[in-house]
């Protein structure tokens, strides 16, 4: 029965889920946009390890989700922050992941894949100075790199409490450019997603934080392909697009202003690199291939009904947006548990998960609803809700 009982607003009402799900599991058609899904991480839940603190990655549905974003059209960031990096994704782990993922990538014709790159091997409380982080990069960098991987530069930790001026991050973000085979993509993740990232480029104000950055690209033009830039502040970002050389692109990171910012504005567009993709990536797919067919009336209605959904996954404490991703692939079949590294499954309420499932019901989201309602009162019933 497509029928389930959810706590909502206090109260638990029948809800009945509608059953419309009109987007096809595979390519419609080519994209005009460059567009990166950041990827999550399925552990294995039989696996007898402590689960807060180890964690054993179920690799076969791990790649296997990979290909689904593949097969649908897009790029796959890898090992970035919808992998749970930082909260539970290890370094160790994170470059397993990242030479399977590009052996993986091998094997599907016009895969694309791009890794991240940070310093969280090194815990920031043992830094001590700039060059304890140019090394900390260059370790993971020269790993990626020697796995036949492409880089996204990551913000990181142990630089923001290092650095004690903007002069610091262009230093190492010059070295490091000045080294890579390939160009690469950097990331300007908000404090939002990561507490400990406040102050990054030196600065306490955006548009000081701007001028960093624009002076570090401009330096090292050739060795970068884009930004992606996560501080879910729409003016922030088209701010940066318009500073950008000819070139360089604009990747959104902004999970609540997407299309907007896809579509673009008669001068400029931004391409995306979306955690938020991972969990709307048919529609997302669809939508793509609409606009990139010069129909964006089809674009935007198709995005949306997604866009309550992705604000509700990424809505604060943000950083635990990788819960309401696991949940939505565990409703629709792409793993057939709800255990996430780190035990990060409680990191959102019964009541969080229940408007989800809503919200992505009325996105056209929930591929079997049956199954769906299945789960879900699987999930409720071990929370006292019948």
């Amino acid at each position: 029965m497509s029928e389930v009982r959810l706590l909502r607003q206090g109260r638990v009402d029948t809800y009945r889920l509608s059953g419309v799900a009109p987007y096809p599991p595979r390519s419609v058609g080519a994209f005009n946009r460059v567009a990166y899904a950041a990827a999550h991480v399925v552990v294995d839940p039989r696996a007898d390890v402590a689960p807060w603190l180890e964690a054993v990655i179920d690799w076969d549905a791990t790649l296997a989700y990979r290909r689904h974003l593949w097969g649908l059209g897009f790029a796959v960031a890898e090992a970035m922050d919808t992998a749970q990096r930082g909260g539970g994704l290890a370094w160790p782990q994170a470059l397993e992941l990242i030479r399977r993922s590009v052996a993986e990538a091998r094997t599907v014709p016009g895969a694309q894949l791009a890794s991240g790159a940070g310093t969280d091997q090194l815990d920031a409380s043992a830094a001590r100075s700039v060059d304890d982080v140019v090394h900390a990069y260059e370790e993971q960098v020269g790993a990626i790199e020697a796995a036949g991987g492409r880089v996204i530069l990551m913000a990181s930790r142990a630089l923001a409490r290092v650095a004690r001026s903007p002069e610091d991050y262009e230093n190492v973000y010059d070295r490091l450019l000045g080294q890579l085979a390939q160009p690469a993509i950097l990331h300007w993740l908000g404090e939002m997603f990561d507490p400990a990232l406040g102050g990054y480029w030196g600065c306490a104000g955006f548009d000081d934080a701007l001028e960093v950055v624009v002076r570090i690209i401009g330096r090292r033009r050739d060795k970068v392909d884009g930004i992606k830039i996560s501080l879910l502040d729409k003016d922030k970002e088209i701010a940066l697009r318009r500073r950008l050389p000819a070139g360089v692109r604009m990747y959104t990171g902004d999970d609540f202003n997407y299309a907007e910012l896809i579509r673009g504005d008669g001068d400029a567009h931004s391409d995306a690199l979306l955690g938020i993709f991972d969990a709307i990536a048919p529609a997302a797919a669809a939508a793509l291939a609409a606009l990139a067919a010069g129909d964006a009336a089809s674009f935007e209605r198709i995005l949306e009904p997604t866009v309550p959904l992705s604000r509700h996954i990424f809505g604060a404490p943000t950083r635990y947006y990788k819960t309401g991703v696991v949940f939505l692939a565990y409703l629709n079949g792409h793993q057939d548990h709800f255990t996430m590294l780190g035990g990060a499954q409680s990191a959102r309420s019964v009541a969080h998960l229940c408007e989800l499932l809503v919200l992505a019901d009325r996105a056209g989201l929930v591929d079997d609803p049956d199954r769906a309602a299945r789960r879900m009162r699987a999930v409720l019933s071990v929370h006292g809700i019948d």
